[in-house]
């Protein structure tokens, strides 16, 4: 029931910025992490950034400052502001969450938004 909606993808030229929105909604409890990760052509797919519920967070090297991962809890929202992109963020991005439901707890993914980063 839990559903993740991500907004935000596109194309830009290389040093340009994105914002990735990401709302979950359903029958949530507690959302204990969110976080994205992204999954380029040829490419695993990779953790990009997380946060925590006591606010703590973690990037990839490679996108350490240039990326800043943020929270909305009243909105069971999280955002992922990228600056300075690179060709090479080119991929798939998606949403991720870790959500105690009413007496359950799971990991949820969004659909994904395509970020294309043109040289």
């Amino acid at each position: 029931q839990v559903h993740l909606v991500e907004s935000g993808g596109g194309l830009v030229q290389a040093g340009g910025s994105l914002r990735l929105s990401c709302v979950a909604s359903g029958s949530i409890f507690r959302i204990n992490a969110m976080g994205w990760h992204r999954q380029a052509p040829g490419k695993q797919r990779e953790l990009v950034a997380v946060i925590f519920s006591g606010g703590s967070t973690t990037y990839a090297d490679s996108v350490k400052g240039r990326f800043t991962i943020s929270r909305d809890n009243a909105q069971n929202t999280v955002n992922l502001q990228m600056n300075s992109l690179k060709p090479e963020d080119t991929a798939v991005y998606y949403c991720n969450a870790d959500i105690w439901e009413r007496g359950t707890y799971g990991n949820h993914w969004g659909q994904g938004t395509q970020v294309t980063v043109s040289s």
